[in-house]
């Protein structure tokens, strides 16, 4: 994900600022533990007391703890309605990243429904802020309806949101690895592997800040079309890989983890 400091409040130094490079080094529980400080400390009126909670809530559902994630963000949403506004940017980013939470806990109408108001909420905005929220809410759809095995929809979706952005970055990424989830689902698989490869190309070029959160999921997904090819050995190796890596950085109940998991468990069944 990426955090934005609020406008009225930008100085060269955020109390956030220790959380925020925290979570993107990847050492979550520090994350989690910096912003709750945070937002204990801070005053029940003051904008960092809520962006506080919401690093803490996307830094525990990175830890795999998705219900927990999820309570802390609907603790933090009436106060960013509050404070921000409804139509604000930083209410609908707290919005997609509470569908993000729903999907992992799967409750796959509900972040599809979600999906869909943020991202017709942040269409109607404007400004650079808007256009990354549009891109993320689209992602949480894209995820939903391939779990919901709309695959047609998911890809129809998928390529619309990759062609309204204007340059690779981690939103690129994670709606092609999306693309790719589903043409696997529609058996699909020398195309869904040539989109894990175009994603694995995009995963090398970005910064390493940016990678932490994809951590596994190239490799799930060529796992997933490589077993769909009957290249059984090889999707072996890559669902290792994908779990070794989810084990690493998420623990055991991830729900990145849990599906290499999965996946290791359905090729060694084989």
């Amino acid at each position: 994900m990426k955090f934005f400091r609020p406008r009225a409040r930008r100085t060269t130094s955020s109390p956030l600022s220790r959380a925020k490079a925290l979570y993107e080094a990847g050492r979550y529980a520090e994350a989690e533990a910096e912003a709750r400080a945070v937002a204990r400390s801070r005053p029940r009126n003051d904008a960092y007391a809520p962006l506080a909670l919401s690093i803490a809530a996307v830094a525990t559902g990175a830890q795999g703890r998705h219900a927990e994630a999820l309570a802390t963000t609907d603790e933090a949403l009436p106060a960013f309605g509050r404070i921000f506004g409804a139509d604000h940017w930083q209410t609908l980013k707290l919005r997609s990243d509470r569908a993000q939470q729903l999907a992992a806990l799967g409750r796959h109408a509900e972040c599809e429904a979600e999906g869909v108001a943020v991202a017709r909420a942040a269409t109607r905005g404007t400004g650079p802020e808007m256009q990354v929220i549009a891109a993320a809410a689209r992602n949480g759809l894209v995820f939903a309806l391939n779990a919901q095995e709309r695959h047609p929809e998911a890809e129809a979706i998928a390529r619309e949101a990759l062609a309204a952005l204007r340059e690779p970055d981690r939103f690129s990424l994670v709606l092609r690895l999306g693309l790719a989830r589903s043409l696997n689902g529609q058996a699909r698989h020398e195309e869904a592997l040539a989109e894990a490869e175009r994603a694995d190309e995009l995963r090398r070029s970005l910064p390493e800040e940016q990678r932490h959160a994809e951590k596994g999921a190239v490799e799930l997904a060529v796992a997933t079309a490589l077993l769909g090819l009957r290249r059984d050995t090889e999707a072996r190796l890559q669902a290792a890989a994908a779990h070794d890596a989810c084990l690493a950085s998420f623990g055991p109940d991830h729900r990145r983890t849990i599906e290499a998991r999965d996946l290791l468990d359905r090729i060694d069944g084989a």
